[in-house]
């Protein structure tokens, strides 16, 4: 199938949409839309979305219209809203649609597989630092990174649909990188940010604590070494230089930013435990791997949502 991508549909507007919205919209202009439905709808178009300063009013279509398929759809919500999410894009897919998931966690693609088909749906995942507050995003747009492609993939010999996505990518100016194996790369990012996000939510601290606190760093290391061995049962090799790796990578972050779950827990909102902490806890049972950590970090995070409820 020739992948000639001309409309793109964005559903989640938090922090990693806000990534997206802006160079989508100036380079498609009305052949960029939001999918939301009801008082969401309504508040996009009449508040708009504030991102680093300015704020857009990006066409918005409700998700139960037809006649508005997407060639490129990119999910990029919570991951409690991940069901919703799939029957909210159903309208937009059309047989040479392309769909990526940017989200946390490490089974959003196996939804989308079964819900629309393996030859829609791409591997993808974000690396990015992003200040969400009072639904305004604050970031520097030169740190984040899309990941994306076919499982495995090889360079200088790509498929048409990672070309048509790249293309995009490129036209945009949206910084990516097409990883040899999207499956390592997801659970990397996952066994990072399993350890790195719950230990700052837990504790109440920036990203910036892991440059000098050791105390910080013993708790992040040993849920990396839990997430690892996790991952190894499933045949997922997260290696001890890709540890070694994040340890520097770590110290690059501004400082004073927090992780989502930290964000969500400050601002009295539901946090992506399950997807975090849970998800382990569910994968260590299948594969008789013990998950203390995760236990803790999930009976503690739960406890401090329980908090925020009352």
């Amino acid at each position: 199938m020739n992948y000639d991508i001309k409309t793109i549909s964005l559903i989640g507007m938090g922090a990693m949409g806000s990534f997206f919205a802006p160079r989508f919209y100036a380079e498609y202009g009305e052949r960029f839309r939001l999918i939301a439905g009801g008082s969401r709808k309504k508040k996009l178009e009449t508040r708009g979305v504030t991102i680093n300063g300015n704020t857009y009013h990006f066409p918005v279509i409700d998700p139960e219209e037809k006649g508005n398929a997407s060639d490129l759809i990119i999910i990029a919500t919570k991951g409690y809203d991940l069901d919703q999410a799939i029957e909210d894009i159903r309208n937009q897919v059309h047989p040479g649609t392309l769909i990526l998931s940017v989200m946390n966690g490490v089974d959003s693609e196996e939804k989308m597989i079964a819900a629309f088909g393996a030859e829609r749906v791409l591997y993808s995942f974000m690396r990015v630092s992003i200040v969400m507050k009072d639904g305004v995003a604050n970031y520097d747009p030169a740190l984040g990174m899309v990941h994306f492609g076919e499982k495995r993939n090889s360079r200088g010999d790509y498929s048409p649909r990672v070309e048509a996505v790249r293309k995009v990518m490129e036209t945009c100016g949206i910084p990516y990188e097409i990883d040899a194996d999207m499956l390592h790369g997801i659970w990397y990012k996952f066994t990072c940010n399993v350890a790195e996000n719950l230990t700052c939510a837990l504790l109440g601290i920036p990203f910036g604590a892991y440059r000098d606190n050791d105390d910080a760093n013993a708790i992040r290391d040993a849920a990396m070494k839990e997430v690892q061995a996790v991952a190894a049962a499933r045949r997922i090799a997260v290696t001890d230089e890709d540890l070694a790796k994040q340890d520097r990578i770590i110290k690059t972050l501004p400082p004073a930013n927090k992780p989502s779950t930290l964000q969500d827990l400050e601002a009295g909102k539901r946090t992506e435990i399950d997807m975090f902490a849970g998800a382990v806890i569910r994968m260590g049972r299948e594969t008789g791997v013990p998950t203390p950590m995760c236990r803790m970090y999930y009976h503690s995070i739960r406890a401090l949502e329980y908090e925020n409820e009352r």
